[in-house]
């Protein structure tokens, strides 16, 4: 996998749109106040699909139709709002986003189950139906692209959004992503919302093998705060256009598309982790040396979305027995006694034991925006990642106040 990283250019202007075949656009439609609120993804020609999508009980009206509008393996756009999560409303709600999904599919003139449908905001609330189907009439075929970012995102300080480049079988590929969340984010199978386009040529099964493998290591492995949407999903889009062989079976070129999606999709991810509710730093947590991968990514998990580990960092007190606390309170099979901790490459833990370390150095380094959580099992060779944010005064307030 690193190898094939290595041969895989980022650009420096991410736009969804950027892969051969694909349009975007995003508008302010009235859903909310003065924001973007409304956007879609559209692709000249259909495009083999995979999704994968939470796993909370309470699934959003969009996410039910989504688990079935891609059993046929095609999609051809992708129509989403924000401001409205359309879940939790019942009968209308299902209803409303089969109109989402008619009312595009006349618009951009294709058959409605080539629709994609997305939503994200409050939950609890009827969908103002009206306003949503006039807006999608008011929508481009090439139209604002870089609107589609942010037409998808709620409280997101930012836009979250990666364009790579690489070749495969002689042909240059395009992969671009686009993601948004902020809050409840705690994601099993997927993240809050995002989507990926791509002008490879690759078999729906194999697409989806590919981004269900991938966001264990990605999407799954980052935590705000601990609570799992009702609308989180990614969606991934491969029209062929860029010319290549079609990937059909395990092989090099799979693991090089392999490659491609987990750039974007790492990328997506450290980019909501860091735009937590907020937040004021992005905490990386690393588990060298486990028994298995699993094990620690379970670790690194577990580190990272403990309260009391992210307070702390919020308050830059090194308070490494908090990290050793959360390891401990995982499932996996520990010895407290070889463990090593560090904190932005600073020792706080060798061998089961403290070490002593400069507190004033230790206090600019907390400082940072980055904070990066180091931890070595000594049981084993796998390693694992997880990221997320710290716990601030602000995340409360926010949460406090979101639907008033």
């Amino acid at each position: 996998m690193t190898e094939l990283l290595q041969k895989i250019h980022q650009l420096n202007i991410a736009d969804i749109s950027a892969p051969l075949g694909f349009h975007a656009d995003g508008q302010h439609v009235g859903l909310k106040h003065k924001s973007k609120d409304l956007g879609w993804i559209y692709s000249e020609t259909p495009a083999t699909v995979a999704g994968v999508f939470t796993t909370n009980q309470v699934q959003a009206a969009p996410v039910q139709l989504n688990k079935a509008t891609i059993k046929n393996g095609e999609l051809q756009a992708i129509i989403v709002n924000s401001g409205n999560a359309n879940a939790v409303t019942g009968h209308i709600g299902l209803e409303h986003a089969k109109i989402m999904q008619d009312t595009t599919a006349k618009v951009l003139n294709i058959d409605a189950s080539l629709v994609g449908v997305a939503s994200t905001g409050i939950i609890g609330q009827i969908l103002p139906i009206d306003t949503v189907v006039a807006g999608i009439h008011q929508l481009n075929i090439d139209g604002d692209t870089n609107g589609f970012a942010h037409a998808i995102m709620t409280t997101d300080t930012q836009e979250k959004s990666i364009t790579v480049q690489s070749t495969i079988d002689g042909h240059l590929v395009t992969m671009s992503g686009v993601a948004k969340g902020s809050g409840m984010i705690h994601p099993n199978m997927a993240t809050m919302l995002g989507f990926v386009t791509t002008d490879a040529s690759i078999t729906s099964d194999l697409l989806q093998q590919a981004l269900s493998d991938d966001v264990e290591t990605s999407f799954n492995q980052i935590t705000i705060d601990g609570d799992t949407s009702t609308n989180d999903m990614v969606l991934v889009m491969a029209n062929g256009l860029a010319g290549n062989k079609t990937i059909t079976t395990a092989s090099e070129d799979y693991d090089h598309f392999k490659a491609m999606l987990h750039a974007v999709t790492t990328a997506l991810a450290i980019d909501i982790a860091s735009d937590g509710e907020g937040a004021t730093k992005l905490l990386s947590v690393t588990v060298n040396n486990s028994d298995s991968e699993l094990g620690a990514r379970m670790v690194a998990k577990k580190v990272v979305g403990s309260s009391l580990v992210k307070t702390a960092m919020f308050g830059k007190d090194p308070n490494w027995g908090r990290i050793i606390a959360a390891i401990g309170a995982s499932d996996v099979a520990i010895n407290p006694d070889i463990i090593d901790i560090a904190l932005n490459n600073i020792p706080v833990m060798s061998a089961g034991a403290p070490v002593d370390f400069n507190q004033d150095t230790m206090s600019e380094s907390l400082a940072q925006k980055n904070i990066a959580i180091t931890i070595n099992l000594h049981n084993g060779a796998a390693h694992g990642q997880a990221w997320g944010s710290d716990l601030t005064y602000d995340y409360v307030k926010i949460n406090a106040l979101y639907t008033t």
